[in-house]
């Protein structure tokens, strides 16, 4: 027991001189718990709703009222036509849409059947479901409310006979796999650019080759190149094989331009390479670098709406989400192979992925410069 309690001591030791080591066990978890409890969840706070307003009048906008004072929608489009409607919803700037037909008042004031339209964002299943309960009890509730004269209490006038119909767009079968399997393909091209980069340099550190390499001829911007260039084109084969899979195995749509999907990849592939050199700059040995990689890809995930959806997490959660390379590659997978966007929806996206890849991986470079030097 004496023996065991030594050696004991000594790893106690050991572990609390490194402070790297003592940063990755006591901060990272609990970082990890702060954030990503808000972060992973599928409650829908608030859905972003345009109106189709074609009777403009003071019942349209009470139920407008109503629909934004119950916490769950948010009206960020109203407009009398259909017109856009389509590109709203292509490009995520509205993930439901409300028809209010003309004559709603007149057809309440008559207590007539009325038939409401709501068009919903149908990629994600689970979402969609909370999103329809969330607009069926508001419109209930207004239906029980609205008199002849307006709305008002429903204990004096009874309530009239007010029906919603619901459309889903993009995936109307609400086949999860359509929504998941692209996202899974960005979780896989995500291992493959960033851990598999940092590990690989982290092992040239523990075996000495990397010092051996430095005092050679060879330039550290050739270096550097030797070394991300082949993950980043095995990283685009399993990308493309995973593609077939996903076709042949789940028949996951194809409705836009495959060529787009690979540059994005592409393009995308250069941020993860990247954080995966950073990674390698100031990490030792190859658990630390598992350590490190394994936080940055976990945040990266669960924050991108890959599994969650964004709308889900907290307002700062979802500015953060902003900056996250991660998050704007499921965008442009899903706005393309299941919307059917082309490069006009996705390009901003595009770019901001491109300027991420080219700052990352040039303070990644300078990083690497500064410790080798």
């Amino acid at each position: 027991m004496r023996v065991i309690l030594f050696l004991m001591r000594k790893e106690f030791l050991q572990v609390f001189r490194d402070r790297a080591t003592v940063f990755q066990i006591f901060f990272i978890p609990i970082v990890q718990l702060l954030v990503l409890s808000h972060a992973a969840t599928f409650d829908i706070k608030r859905t972003a709703l345009a109106v189709i307003d074609a009777d403009r009048s003071t019942m349209s906008m009470e139920l407008m009222r109503r629909m934004e004072g119950g916490g769950r929608f948010e009206v960020v489009l109203v407009q009398s036509t259909a017109a856009g409607i389509e590109d709203a919803l292509l490009t995520r700037r509205a993930n439901a849409v409300l028809g209010i037909p003309r004559g709603f008042a007149a057809d309440i004031a008559r207590r007539s059947p009325v038939t409401l339209q709501l068009q919903l964002n149908a990629e994600e299943g689970a979402a969609v479901g909370i999103v329809l309960a969330a607009a069926q009890a508001v419109v209930a509730d207004f239906a029980r409310s609205a008199g002849p004269t307006g709305p008002v209490t429903a204990r004096v006038v009874p309530g009239v006979p007010l029906d919603i119909r619901t459309q889903g767009w993009f995936n109307p079968s609400r086949n999860y796999k359509h929504y998941m399997v692209p996202a899974l393909l960005v979780s896989l091209t995500t291992i493959m650019g960033l851990l598999l980069t940092a590990q690989n340099i982290a092992r040239e550190k523990e075996l000495g080759t990397l010092e051996q390499l430095n005092v050679t001829p060879i330039t550290k911007g050739q270096f550097i190149t030797g070394k991300l260039l082949p993950f980043w084109l095995l990283s685009l084969l399993i990308f493309g094989i995973g593609l077939v899979v996903g076709k042949l195995a789940f028949d996951i749509p194809l409705r836009g331009s495959v060529p787009l999907v690979f540059l994005a990849a592409a393009v995308y592939l250069v941020v993860a390479l990247g954080i995966g050199l950073w990674i390698s700059t100031f990490t030792r040995t190859q658990q630390q670098t598992m350590f490190v990689a394994f936080f940055v890809m976990l945040v990266y995930l669960l924050m991108s709406g890959l599994f969650t959806p964004v709308d889900a997490m907290p307002r700062w959660a979802q500015w953060a989400a902003e900056a996250n390379p991660v998050k704007h590659f499921v965008f442009i997978m899903r706005a393309v192979l299941v919307r059917g966007a082309g490069l006009e929806t996705v390009a901003g996206p595009l770019i901001g992925l491109a300027l991420g890849g080219a700052a990352v991986l040039g303070l990644a470079v300078r990083q690497y410069s500064k410790q080798t030097t």
